[in-house]
């Protein structure tokens, strides 16, 4: 894709199908993009022993028409066939714009919503990859969605919330940072 340049903020390109905005963006005062992760995002358990905290996540710049906020963590490089999802949290109010360091555990805003990860729970599940497998990447992406709420409950896949995040997106921003275990 061309890059765009000039006084475009607010244009709307039509990529893969899903709406992008140009200025909509996430950041983290915890996790930056291409860049290894913490021990405190590593998971606890599964052979690993980190600090499992959800990283602090901003956004803004969010599109006309946004309800909602959704946020998903997911790991491409997972040995699986599918990848893995680390973390799923949908029906964050359209007031919502930042989180602070390990909300998955200390509180999320009222009536937002956490799914079932890969783990088998709800909840954040920090980066726990196969020892020697390499250099996985973490895309912790922040969805800007059509609706109010999304109609799921604790129980819902990470296939399921992906389609229904699909199927109302206006806009998604995401932060890949990296996460090895030698």
């Amino acid at each position: 894709m061309n890059k765009m340049k000039g006084g475009l903020g607010a244009l709307l390109c039509l990529c893969s199908g899903t709406l992008l905005a140009a200025d909509f963006s996430v950041s983290s005062k915890d996790i930056r993009d291409g860049v290894a992760m913490s021990k405190q995002q590593e998971f606890k358990g599964f052979g690993c022993d980190g600090g499992n905290q959800s990283p602090q996540l901003s956004w803004a710049d969010a599109p006309a028409g946004t309800k909602s906020f959704a946020i998903t963590v997911y790991d491409p490089d997972a040995p699986t066939g599918s990848g893995w999802w680390h973390w799923l949290v949908v029906n964050l109010p359209m007031t919502t714009t930042t989180l602070a360091s390990n909300a998955s555990a200390a509180g999320l805003p009222a009536g937002a919503l956490q799914t079932r990860t890969d783990f088998g729970a709800a909840g954040f599940g920090g980066a726990c990859p196969p020892a020697g497998h390499g250099v996985h990447h973490y895309q912790h992406t922040v969805w800007a969605l059509n609706v109010d709420k999304l109609d799921l409950n604790a129980e819902a896949s990470g296939a399921l919330v992906g389609y229904m995040l699909n199927a109302n997106v206006l806009a998604k921003a995401t932060l890949t940072a990296t996460y090895e275990r030698k």
